[in-house]
């Protein structure tokens, strides 16, 4: 690319973080893009592990330091699991592109020795049992499993995937439900147990996807960056983030949403709020032109809120001592 030889690509730490920057920068080599050079960035959220993120203030933590270095000029792009993003981007900044997206489904992982993989539901109840430990820093799994496991606990479970595992083969947890994209991009798709049915979890909105975001004004990462934009994963994670926006809410708030293409150029999308003790769940769900994408995550949220969404996400605030993110 005339004029740029190297970008700089701001990212964090982790596994997972790392793994997502260098196909980025993979990507945008093989496209004939300069090559990128990693800058990792600690982020708050990295900092404070041992804190349930719906007590520090979100996954936004994950996000903040690294998008004030690119206002800041520091980096040039930065790269983000995009359901760690806050629903309102920091002011001249934007996504300019996302990856092919992951399997979007939550996943339940066992401890290693037990059974490998299960067919359902019943079967997985089957094998935990009725009141299960689960591992999971998530306020919207553990909403949608007290549904599924009216008696099952839950313990907040954070770090890298192989702290987390550690934990689970140690015995601390009967099971972990984690994101299926990470484990399978990390080599670890061997491990899920169980995919977690749309039906019984709706994932949280973006899952699965990669994101990366430069500051507007900036013409030439864009022109990089825009040749390895996925067009069916950016038309879904218009519509799931302009559902969250619509409802208000931030990263740890109860709201699923996964839109997926249909019949080629339909988009459609499933969305729910669910209360933080699981005994009340609205959803929705909602079709429209992938061109449309936005106005389709607009429509869902309308729908939610005409079932009460308002109530159960206001609630939801107030149990956490925060307004969200």
């Amino acid at each position: 690319m005339d004029g740029v030889t190297a970008l700089r690509l701001g990212t964090r730490g982790s596994q997972l973080a790392l793994w997502q920057a260098r196909t980025v920068a993979a990507r945008i080599e093989a496209a004939g893009g300069p090559a990128c050079q990693l800058v990792i960035i600690k982020t708050s959220g990295d900092r404070l592990q041992d804190a349930p993120l719906s007590e520090i203030g979100g996954k936004r933590l994950f996000v903040k330091e690294i998008e004030e270095a690119l206002v800041g000029g520091d980096i040039d792009l930065a790269v983000h699991s995009s359901k760690d993003m806050p629903a309102q981007l920091v002011d001249g900044l934007e996504v300019a592109a996302v990856l092919p997206r992951e399997n979007p489904l939550d996943a339940v992982v066992l401890p290693a020795g037990r059974t490998a993989a299960v067919d359902s539901l019943a079967a997985l109840v089957s094998i935990v049992g009725q009141t299960p430990t689960f591992g999971t820093a998530s306020v919207r799994r553990v909403a949608q499993l007290k549904r599924l496991f009216p008696g099952g606990r839950f313990a907040a479970i954070r770090g890298n995937l192989d702290t987390r595992l550690h934990k689970l083969d140690d015995g601390q947890h009967d099971a972990l439900v984690l994101a299926a994209a990470g484990l399978h991009r990390l080599g670890f798709a061997s491990r899920i147990s169980f995919a977690l049915p749309v039906e019984g979890c709706v994932p949280a909105p973006g899952q699965g996807i990669v994101a990366v975001e430069i500051r507007g004004t900036d013409a030439a990462t864009r022109a990089a960056v825009e040749p390895i934009n996925d067009g069916d994963a950016a038309a879904a994670f218009a519509a799931e983030r302009a559902l969250v926006s619509a409802l208000g809410g931030g990263c740890q708030t109860p709201i699923g949403a996964l839109a997926a293409i249909v019949d080629g150029n339909e988009l459609e999308m499933v969305a729910a709020v669910i209360a933080l003790d699981g005994t009340r769940i609205v959803r929705t769900t909602a079709r429209g032109p992938r061109h449309a994408a936005q106005a389709l995550g607009a429509r869902a949220a309308e729908q939610l809120l005409a079932q009460g969404a308002d109530e159960i996400l206001a609630d939801a605030r107030r149990a956490q001592g925060h307004v969200g993110n």
